[in-house]
């Protein structure tokens, strides 16, 4: 059974909270969120509290539950405070540069990548080597930061590649003669 939907979620006065049928919708300071939850769960408003609650008492409805009480705390806070994810480019020649909604990435192809962002992320880049991705969405930042993660993983042998800030690369040692 999981213990994650039985923790009550603060509602903020600043933030708007409306559930239609299955839609849940956030409105905060810095934006607003739309999430599609299971059937399976219901959620109740008690004065400035959110409770999440399966419709049955079975293993399945609790999942959900907690599943559902993880996203609509995500919008919450997103919509309040946003998130940050932080990548950082290893390698010599490794260089990226934010241009508006494009990010433009050297990592050692014969040809640079342009990467678009998706609506709600922002980049910055305060030294080429480092990328900072800003959004209110949790999930399409966690997706925009893997797929630039995906061009060039780092590699076990030098360690050259793009990463996460401290992200741990277990090293190899290399092939000895």
């Amino acid at each position: 059974m999981s213990r994650v939907a039985k923790a009550p979620i603060n509602l903020p006065s600043n933030v708007e909270f409306k559930v239609t049928d299955n839609l849940v919708q956030v409105k905060g300071p810095n934006g607003q969120l739309e999430q599609q939850i299971n059937n399976l769960v219901v959620i109740n408003q008690v004065e400035n509290q959110l409770i999440v609650s399966p419709v049955k008492e079975n293993t399945q409805s609790w999942a959900q539950a907690g599943t559902a009480r993880s996203l609509i705390n995500n919008m919450i806070l997103g919509t309040t405070e946003g998130f940050t994810k932080e990548l950082e480019l290893i390698g010599v020649g490794y260089r990226a540069q934010a241009k508006g909604k494009v990010v433009n990435l050297n990592l050692g192809f014969s040809h640079p990548i342009d990467y678009a962002l998706p609506e709600s992320v922002i980049a910055e880049t305060p030294k080429n080597t480092i990328i900072i991705l800003k959004s209110i969405d949790k999930q399409k930042l966690g997706q925009v930061a893997a797929e630039i993660r995906s061009y060039r993983p780092p590699e076990p042998y030098k360690g050259k590649g793009v990463r996460y800030k401290n992200e741990l690369v277990a090293r190899k040692e290399a092939k000895k003669k």
